[in-house]
């Protein structure tokens, strides 16, 4: 706990070594504009769904092909839900750091609620990362809402309906999706996606946000993420080589295709490399919730896209093999796919 970020950030000048990314791999000039013409994140409006459900559908496909990443607005989630949230995580990091301790301790032996700094391995990181992460399970809320935080009072109140709201709206996109391949509405039930994670990142002010990261470059390994902004920018995604910002929208929320989805619809939709800055004025909060398969689930490109002329591009495997081999690796996106590659 006394490694938190959070926790000493406010007296430390400047960024400590530990925290310095190689050369090659830090940030530099931040900027997000990007300078490829008409390479904006797609904005989505779910909204008109009953009128245009064909046109949104096709937006999702090409926005998922393109980019592996958009935002959606009119997505059902009132405000009030998305704000109550995105509050209690603020005042769960502003808590004192005994009652942080308290809050999340669990004499459950799995301790599936975690609060922690930079990655799970910290010990053995050649570098951190310049952020705190508070990670639990969401789904089936009976099961796992009496292991969240006790503080603040309200947190599982406003965390339990944001996330039970969060997992339709993904289970409602995905169904989108599953129509627009023409898999059949029904291919994402089960156990495809029978979890939902939360991983809350919290990035206080940096004092040199050109040498570090919030998060490295990644893709996500789950099947699709709903990410909570909140109103500081920080999220860029990579394409044609060069990063582009996603700023916050209001009322927006950014959905990002993961592994799992790539490889469920043959290449045809792509995870996208996306990664966290910092920046020197102002903390960033973000939370991320993540559709995920069971352990035990067999996943493998859906055989209605499978044909002559689009043979398969991937094994079958259990998600709990694929898992393994991502954090073995550390998500390394050069070789996350490898080994299921055929």
């Amino acid at each position: 706990m006394e490694k938190l970020v959070s926790n000493w950030y406010g007296i430390v000048q400047p960024l400590p070594e530990n925290y310095i990314f190689p050369p090659d791999a830090r940030p530099g000039k931040l900027s997000t504009a990007p300078s490829i013409p008409n390479c904006n994140i797609p904005v989505i409006d779910l909204g008109s769904q009953g009128h245009d459900r064909d046109q949104i559908i096709q937006k999702i496909l090409e926005a998922s092909q393109e980019f592996g990443f958009f935002q959606v607005i009119n997505h059902g989630i009132p405000d009030a839900s998305l704000n109550d949230a995105m509050a209690v995580f603020k005042e769960f990091f502003e808590l004192p750091l005994e009652d942080k301790e308290a809050s999340i301790h669990s004499d459950d032996p799995n301790i599936v609620c975690k609060l922690y700094t930079s990655g799970v391995n910290y010990d053995w990181e050649p570098v951190h990362l310049w952020r705190d992460i508070l990670r639990h399970p969401c789904h089936p809320l009976e099961k796992f809402m009496p292991l969240w935080p006790k503080q603040p009072i309200k947190y599982r109140e406003h965390v339990g309906k944001c996330s039970t709201q969060v997992r339709k709206l993904a289970l409602s996109i995905l169904e989108l999706i599953s129509e627009g391949l023409g898999i059949g509405s029904q291919y994402f039930n089960d156990g495809v996606t029978q979890q939902t994670l939360l991983y809350v990142n919290y990035y206080p002010p940096c004092p040199d946000p050109s040498l570090t990261l919030g998060i490295s470059k990644h893709c996500d390994p789950q099947l699709i993420t709903i990410l909570l902004q909140g109103d500081v920018s920080g999220l860029q995604v990579f394409k044609d080589g060069e990063w582009i910002g996603v700023e916050p929208l209001s009322h927006g929320l950014v959905v990002n295709i993961g592994h799992q989805l790539q490889i469920i619809s043959n290449g045809k939709l792509k995870c996208a490399e996306h990664r966290a800055v910092t920046n020197s004025s102002n903390a960033r909060m973000s939370a991320a919730f993540f559709i995920t398969p069971s352990p035990d689930c067999y996943i493998e490109p859906a055989a209605a896209l499978i044909n002559a002329s689009n043979p398969q591009l991937y094994k079958g495997f259990q998600y709990k093999e694929f898992s393994a081999h991502f954090y073995m690796n550390q998500g390394n996106t050069e070789v996350a796919l490898e080994p299921f590659k055929l």
